[in-house]
């Protein structure tokens, strides 16, 4: 035992691993990538794959947002028919984009792959072949996404495809809107909504693999020693997401699968013209949508325990609260879809009791925010890019949320119903506070993934800049949307003029913010300084390893400890990284059944 601890102090040195010893140079080549078992390479599949939809549905809203800078058509082609037309494609396009294939899978996906097991002491998930498969599936899934885009310009560009033998192969977009309402959907649309909709469930499927392997890796790998009230908070957010993500998925599979079959079989399921009921659709639809909202927001929650630890150096306050909150958001999510649905005839009584229902499930979420704030409280808070953007996240969850308060009250709900103060909201939640969540995850965990440090001054910078640009862009929506401008809407009356106008300008600066974000992470991952193992004093068990880990995850056994006791661990200015401290070696060498006990 007296060699492991040494061993172990060598291996978090800040040096790069010899050629061959990480997961990144472990085997190369593209067939090597395309097949690996890695999670760690998955992930960063998934990283490349979610990056890449991202700014295609990152291209639509500046698209959108440029189409409504002044009233009236004013950039898309054609005439004022043709004009909203195409903005009808551009803004289901992106909304189906961004939430299938970056909020819902973003952290999940990306920093659960690669951090879980490691987490864990693992070397790989409990099933590697199915978390292959989830990947693929993922992108059989998105591709039909890409159809319908590539679908849609070829037919823009060469009008005469829709009249050819041909035009089966290019679908005219899609202009649904990303909830595929009914009857729409089914009978008037002329748009792809067969592909689209087929596309989506296959990505349900990729949902559904991911979290049968979460659960099943978090159960059957857990190391001893490492009891559920020792798990890091992460993992409390990802299990309770896959718990919510096996409940709901199949609904919104069986209903898409329905839509399918009465689109194109004119089977009456939906549509009143042929004896369906279209109210039906909306239950089944924010049956899954309304706790898919936490299969986005519950991962962040997770990412942002852990960066607010790691960066104020202290252990959470109310673990036990934080972690069971994580539980309560899992269950109360699936019983409050109605509130969607205040303005669709359902009885006066169902309305009070989903109304009831939303207030009782933001308990738990504001459980989080007061713990979080409280562990801030007295802290030695080290203002890292990662932390900049959990300090972002806590204000634009907190507008977020408490504007999801206002819409659980039925006769406020009735009068914001489908205008952009509910666009506002939705990006609140949504997109600004997933985001931030998601950048500071692969802030913080970016030295792990590349084994280089990121550009702190560059970071900062971005990060400010989408800060400000975000909130320009869409807390204006909120006065706007309380003055009565309609969503969905590709022109307005002139009084709403100066709030589009200020909006796009935000949306403007918001994406230059993430331009930054992205050329920071390539010139960081490619010329950044070498990586310590631990450059932030954490004590999960992925701070463990060298940075980035080997094919195994580990060179050497780690010990579990509280996750949260960041006293185990003291700057070395000779390593440029945190190092355990002496008291931590000693207990080590006295209590060898802390190390984990491996295969």
């Amino acid at each position: 035992m007296s060699a492991i601890t040494p061993t172990l102090a060598d291996s978090l040195a800040p040096q790069p691993l010899p050629p061959g010893d990480n997961y990144l140079t472990h085997t190369r080549g593209f067939m090597s990538w395309a097949f690996t078992l890695d999670h760690k390479r998955i992930a960063l599949m998934y990283f490349y794959a979610v990056g890449v939809f991202t700014f295609i549905g990152g291209i639509f809203a500046m698209l959108l947002r440029t189409e409504l800078i002044m009233p009236g058509p004013t950039f898309f082609p054609g005439n004022p028919t043709q004009s909203w037309n195409f903005y009808n494609h551009m803004f289901t396009l992106h909304g189906a984009v961004m939430v299938f294939l970056f909020i819902i899978p973003a952290i999940p996906a990306i920093i659960g792959n690669f951090v879980l097991p490691i987490m864990l002491g693992a070397k790989d998930m409990a099933f590697p072949r199915l978390n292959l498969a989830s990947f693929w599936i993922y992108m059989i899934g998105a591709l039909f996404f890409v159809w319908l885009l590539l679908g849609g310009v070829m037919r823009s560009a060469i009008p005469s495809l829709g009249d050819s033998g041909w035009a089966w192969l290019f679908p005219m977009g899609l202009d649904t809107g990303w909830t595929f309402y009914t009857p729409y959907s089914t009978s008037i649309s002329k748009s792809g909504v067969v592909p689209a909709t087929f596309g989506a469930f296959i990505l349900g499927f990729s949902s559904i693999l991911t979290a049968v392997n979460f659960i099943a890796t978090i159960h059957s790998l857990r190391p001893k020693g490492m009891t559920w009230f020792r798990l890091p908070l992460l993992l409390w957010s990802l299990y309770a997401t896959a718990v919510i993500v096996l409940l709901a998925t199949p609904v919104l599979a069986i209903t898409l699968l329905l839509l399918l079959v009465e689109r194109v079989f004119s089977v009456g399921i939906f549509d009143p013209a042929l004896g369906g009921d279209p109210v039906m659709y909306q239950h089944f639809f924010w049956f899954y949508s309304h706790p898919a909202v936490y299969i986005m927001i519950l991962p962040a929650f997770g990412v942002i325990s852990e960066v607010i630890a790691s960066h104020c150096r202290r252990s959470l306050f109310g673990y036990k609260f934080i972690a069971l909150s994580s539980v309560a958001i899992a269950f109360l999510s699936a019983l409050v879809w109605g509130h969607h649905m205040f303005t669709s005839g359902q009885s006066p009584l169902a309305s009070m009791f989903f109304s009831a229902l939303t207030f009782c499930v933001a308990i738990p979420s504001a459980i989080k925010v007061f713990n979080w704030v409280s562990t801030l409280h007295g802290a030695s808070i080290r203002l890292h890019t990662a932390m900049l953007c959990a300090l972002g996240f806590l204000v634009l969850f907190t507008i977020g949320g408490l504007t999801g308060l206002f819409l659980g009250a039925i006769p406020v709900d009735v009068h914001f119903h489908d205008t952009y103060f509910i666009v506002a909201h939705f990006h609140y939640v949504m997109m600004g506070s997933v985001l931030f969540a998601f950048l500071a995850a692969v802030y913080h965990w970016f030295p792990k993934m590349f084994g280089r440090m990121i550009n702190e001054k560059m970071g900062s910078i971005s990060v400010i800049v989408t800060f400000i640009g975000f909130n320009l862009a869409f807390f204006i929506q909120f006065i706007m949307g309380s003055q009565g401008m309609p969503r969905r809407y590709a022109d307005y009356m002139p009084q709403f003029w100066i709030h589009h106008f200020v909006s796009t300008i935000g949306a403007y600066t918001m994406f230059l913010g993430l331009i930054l974000v992205l050329i920071n992470w390539v010139w960081s991952a490619k010329r950044g300084k070498l990586a310590p193992a631990n450059p932030w004093g954490a004590n999960t068990l992925e701070w463990q390893t060298t940075s980035p880990p080997p094919h195994d995850n580990f060179p050497v056994t780690p010990t579990v400890e509280d996750p949260y006791d960041m006293g185990r661990w003291e700057w070395n200015d000779e390593d440029q990284g945190f190092v355990l401290t002496a008291e931590a070696r000693a207990a080590l060498h006295a209590d060898p059944q802390r190390k984990i006990e491996t295969a």
